[in-house]
């Protein structure tokens, strides 16, 4: 097993990989304490290369041949559950690793279900199963065991078959589209952004009064930037529910912010107490509150529509081959029930052609669900 532990090394292995018309990778990494990421190991492999596995722990070692390899345009980069994966490389290097495929969004155009897993994927196309002993162990401490390594070169090994196998089915079914589709959300920044001014809204609360929201906003802002800046968990400056209840009974004074729930005296009277109370100020002196629609509620007399839409939609997606919950969710579904025109992913591109149309003419009396030999058909009108 092959673990790069020097700027050479792994300078030698990308120049190899680069030559290929794609590379799979897989990282390894730690967050329990960390607001960010914390990368502890990167796996990669080519076609008929053997994998490796870069220490970027290790002392010395400069990852400049990895991103330079990560933006080389002409190698496609394979992951399979990509998201938090880019969002490493993201916050390391400012820029997506392109152009890029994950298995896991193709094997769902392909129909091997919601979300599917690497060691399920692996077992049904490469008739393999993953020991996953080692998936939770703590990859930021050396020396690495063999079952480790072994446990994460198999991330990058066996994914060399999974993607020529979903690759085959793409275009055997002309799908290829469907999926570069789907990697235009993966490859934009704003999906791994976190402003400290959007903060507030991942925050639960019991009410949607713009000045409780005003004040929630600034609250929140000022702890995503505390997190941001020290480099640890949100919950580890102030619980969401502090926040809440900060917003709701927005404290004057540093007694005021005592009787807050979760909130300890030395801290109240403290520093951060300090900003916090200087954070509620400015929510309540603020003119452009922010303001949140309610969600529209489907009318009662709509229920069954709603309820056709999704036996169509478990049609639909029995029939493509495609899972359901990449075609359309149940907000989705809602919105069509009640607006055909609803700005919804599900009437627009390939979704529109497999659902969206069909859903349509469901709503207007063209289309009728009736039940044949126990199973349920459509029948045109």
């Amino acid at each position: 097993m092959s673990l790069i532990t020097t700027t050479n090394a792994l300078a030698k292995a990308c120049k190899v990989l680069a030559k290929n018309d794609y590379l799979t990778i897989d990282t390894e990494f730690l967050r329990e304490r960390t607001y960010y990421p914390k990368l502890c190991l990167v796996q990669l492999a080519g076609p008929g290369i053997d994998p490796v596995a870069v220490d970027p722990l290790a002392k010395g070692i400069d990852l400049k041949p990895l991103y330079d390899l990560m933006a080389d345009k002409s190698v496609i980069k394979v992951f399979h559950a990509a998201r938090q994966d880019l969002e490493i490389f993201y916050n390391l290097t400012g820029t997506i690793p392109t152009p890029l495929f994950d298995t896991q969004v193709a094997a769902m155009v392909c129909g091997y279900g919601e979300q599917v897993g690497y060691g399920p994927l692996v077992q049904d196309i490469c008739n393999v199963q993953i020991d996953k002993g080692a998936q939770f162990t703590d990859w930021s401490r050396r020396p690495l065991s063999d079952r480790q390594l072994s446990y994460a070169l198999s991330d990058v090994t066996h994914l060399r078959d999974v993607y020529t196998h979903l690759v085959s089915q793409l275009e055997k079914q002309k799908r290829k589209e469907w999926v570069l589709e789907e990697m235009e959300v993966l490859t934009n920044p704003d999906t791994y952004r976190n402003p400290p001014e959007d903060a507030w809204q991942r925050i639960k609360i019991r009410t949607n009064k713009p000045r409780v929201l005003a004040i929630l906003k600034e609250v929140a802002a000022w702890r995503e930037a505390e997190a941001q800046r020290r480099d640890i968990p949100r919950g580890r400056v102030f619980r969401d529910e502090t926040l809440a209840d900060i917003a709701i009974h927005p404290p004057k004074s540093p007694k005021d912010l005592e009787k807050i729930r979760s909130m300890p005296k030395d801290i109240a009277h403290g520093k951060h107490g300090q900003a916090i109370l200087k954070a509620v100020d400015k929510g309540l002196s603020i003119k452009s509150v922010p303001v949140v629609e309610n969600k529209k509620r489907l009318p009662q007399e709509m229920g069954p529509t709603l309820e056709m839409l999704k036996m169509l939609l478990r049609i639909q997606s029995s029939e493509h081959g495609v899972a359901a919950k990449l075609i359309a969710n149940s907000d989705d579904l809602q919105e069509i029930a009640m607006d055909d025109k609803a700005n919804v992913m599900a009437l627009k591109g390939w979704r529109r052609k497999v659902f969206g149309d069909e859903a349509l003419l469901l709503k207007s009396g063209k289309l009728a669900l009736g039940i044949k030999k126990n199973k349920i058909h459509k029948i045109k009108l």
